[in-house]
């Protein structure tokens, strides 16, 4: 945080020093600088170049592993928002499929019975015991999938 606030300062240098320098020179002949001109006093502008900001190799060294922080903290992001993005999908699938199953068991509800189709193409329908056992078979199926909604 000092590094981010001191690379700030260092940036507002410039703008600070093209405000405006003033030189006067007072009653007792010393030489002033103000970024106001006196009240009482003649005076001058002075036009001031900014120094280039030079940097020390140690808040070179913290800027690179802030940005090197920065750019993990990014990735991270991402990454989880990829995650996050397949488990919304995983989940608009599965809600998808139970929707499917439990229409599929409604339907299985109104069905009074139940065939198989043998090797002759004739149905062959199942017995009462075979029926009941279908239907739980199912109901199982879809509590598994699907929870117990």
């Amino acid at each position: 945080m000092k590094v981010f606030l001191v690379l700030i300062s260092l940036c507002f240098i410039p703008l600070s020093a093209s405000a405006g320098v003033y030189k006067w020179v007072d009653a007792n002949g010393q030489t002033h600088f103000g970024d106001r001109p006196p009240a009482k006093a003649a005076s001058s502008e002075v036009a001031v170049k900014a120094a280039p900001a030079s940097v020390d190799a140690g808040a070179q060294e913290r800027h690179q592993k802030m940005t090197e922080f920065l750019e993990q903290q990014q990735e991270e992001r991402e990454a989880r928002q990829a995650a996050n993005a397949k488990a919304e999908e995983k989940a608009e699938k599965q809600a998808e499929l139970c929707r499917k199953l439990r229409a599929r068991l409604k339907f299985l509800a109104s069905v009074s019975t139940f065939y198989n189709i043998n090797d002759q193409g004739e149905r062959v329908y199942v017995n009462e015991a075979e029926n009941t056992r279908i239907r739980e078979d199912f109901r199982k199926k879809v509590r598994n999938t699907c929870g117990n909604d």
